[in-house]
Parts: structure tokens; sequence; C-alpha cells
């Protein structure tokens, strides 16, 4: 703890080049699979399949963590992707929503917003030394205050829909750069498939959150 804080970037890049490289590839690979069995999901989604989903969501995530103390990482890599389907069933109800008030482009223009900027957020972790720990850290505490002032907010209405995503897009955007900065130092003991979640993840908030923020331009 002592030689971290005397050297805070200790643990930028603690993998060789090559190492890291197969990594990312096979964190995007499983990502890109996750995207692709999503949109099948959405596409299959039935009209109250959303809480079906986020049950099942919330139950395979806590599989995953567990499944990666199992000798099997085809297990994991299972779990994620049955994780994907059902997250098509919790957002695709909102999706057929957009899609009927908006038109299909919406959604194909927010999902392409949201992958040009997972790549911008990709480089600026590989070009520059970024603090995993430290930028994690900070992000996983601003999810927690956005949560808690997302339910006050239920109660209390002091935020519009519009600053509610705007505050999301930062707080995940953030989450990105340190996850693919993890993937960077060489992913801190963690499996492609555990390291793949958090970038799914990550990308899932920021397409919600930017599909709101084009959709509500459009109702302006």
């Amino acid at each position: 703890m002592n030689e971290y804080r005397a050297n805070p970037y200790s643990t930028i890049i603690d993998a060789p080049r090559e190492e890291t490289a197969s990594l990312l590839s096979k964190v995007l690979a499983i990502t890109s699979l996750g995207f692709f069995i999503t949109a099948f999901g959405v596409a299959t989604a039935p009209a109250g399949g959303s809480f079906i989903g986020f049950i099942a969501v919330i139950g395979l995530v806590f599989a995953i963590n567990a499944a990666r103390r199992s000798t099997s990482p085809y297990l994991a890599l299972g779990l994620f992707l049955t994780l994907t389907y059902f997250m098509g069933w919790e957002i695709g109800p909102l999706i057929h929503r957009y899609i009927q008030a908006f038109g299909s482009a919406l959604v194909f223009n927010a999902a392409a917003t949201t992958g040009a900027g997972m790549a911008v957020m990709g480089c600026i972790s590989y070009l520059f030394n970024v603090n995993y720990r430290r930028i994690s850290g900070i992000g996983f505490a601003a999810l927690l205050i956005l949560m808690i002032a997302g339910i006050a907010s239920m109660f209390f209405h002091f935020l519009t829909p519009d600053t509610y995503s705007w505050l999301t897009l930062g707080v995940f955007s953030l989450l990105t750069v340190g996850d693919f900065a993890r993937i960077r130092a060489g992913g801190d003991g963690q499996s492609a498939v555990s390291l793949a979640l958090s970038i799914y993840l990550d990308a899932i908030n920021i397409f919600l959150a930017v599909l709101q923020l084009m959709s509500g331009r459009r109702r302006d």
C-alpha cells in the first residue's frame, strides 16, 4: 500500500504489450458477440419482459462473479452470453417505444455514437498514462451518488431526464476509461469475461443515456 502511494502510476503498465493486445482482442471479441446477442434479445423481447430481464441480469452478474473461481472459463462465458440475451429483454420494450415514437434511425444513431465514443475512450486509455485504480474508484463513488440522486429524484423531481442522462454519460464514460486502462495494465488478475462484462455494462448505460438525449432533442 505504501509503495502504491509513493508511486501512484506503478500499476499503469504491468504487462507486456503482446499480452495486453491479446487480452484486449479477447475482451472486444466477447463484448461484440454479446452486443449481437443483445440485439437478438431486443428483437424477441416480450412486451412485459423488462422485469424478467432485470431479475435475470442481476442474478447472472452475481453468477459470473462466482464463476470466476471456477476452473472452467467456458462456464463464465456461457453465463455472460446468457446475460446479454436477457439484457435485450430488459431494454427491449424501451427500445421498441423509442422506435415507435421516433423511428429506428434514432436507435441506430445512438448505437453508432456509443460505438464511436467507446473507441475514443479506449484510445485515450491506451495513449495516456491513466491510473485505472484511481479512476475506477472515483467512477464507482460517482455511480453510487448518481444512484442515490436518481432514487431521491423519483420523490422530489429535482433532476430532469436529460440532466440525469448527462450525469449518467459522464459517470460511465469515466468508468469506461478506467476499464480500458485496467485492460492495458494486464487486467489486474481478472479474466477476459469479467473485463468484457464491465465494458459491456458501461456501453449499455452510455447507449441508453445517448438515446434519451437524442430523443429529447427530437422532442424540442
